[in-house]
């Protein structure tokens, strides 16, 4: 398909520290300046900083609402999408993208990360979860140390996952 887009989700904490919502802003804008589509949750926090950054650098914000109301996105998001489902709405945000970037959070995260893998999307991590099974590191969590690492790795994952379907 000629002019695909590439979808990238931010997912992470509606409370944050100062830090993760730099990082998160930062890689709003990195996902913009590679012509991405961001998509999250459409509310504060992480998914707010990812947003504005998105939008400084002149991206698409795509917010995958909870509720019933689309003014409840914060005011970076372009396109909200009213769900009125709640916490169930994690698995779209994450199934509506190629690759997902996790930058702090709790457990709705956490959750965010284990249906991206289990639907076979990469999980990038900034300063977020690390899994062990059995006391054994569990790897499906690929960990950067900046945006521009977390951004880079989504899009190789991405590149890779592409030329194993053709």
């Amino acid at each position: 398909m000629q002019d695909e887009k590439t979808f990238v989700a931010v997912i992470g904490g509606s409370q944050a520290s100062a830090r993760e919502l730099t990082l998160a802003e930062e890689v709003g804008r990195l996902l913009a300046d590679r012509k991405a589509v961001l998509v999250c949750g459409g509310l504060g926090g992480i998914m707010e900083a990812a947003c504005r950054g998105a939008r400084t650098g002149g991206g698409i914000t795509v917010g995958i609402l909870p509720g019933e109301k689309r003014e409840a996105a914060n005011p970076y998001v372009q396109i909200p999408v009213v769900t009125g489902i709640g916490y169930a709405r994690n698995v779209a945000v994450v199934r509506s993208a190629q690759a997902v970037i996790a930058v702090g959070g709790s457990y709705g995260t956490l959750s965010e990360i284990a249906h991206a893998r289990q639907g076979g999307i990469p999980v990038i991590g900034l300063n977020t979860w690390s899994l062990s099974r059995n006391s054994q590191e569990d790897k499906s969590i690929v960990p950067a140390a900046t945006a521009a690492e977390a951004v880079d790795t989504a899009f190789e994952l991405i590149e890779r996952q592409n030329n194993a379907v053709n």
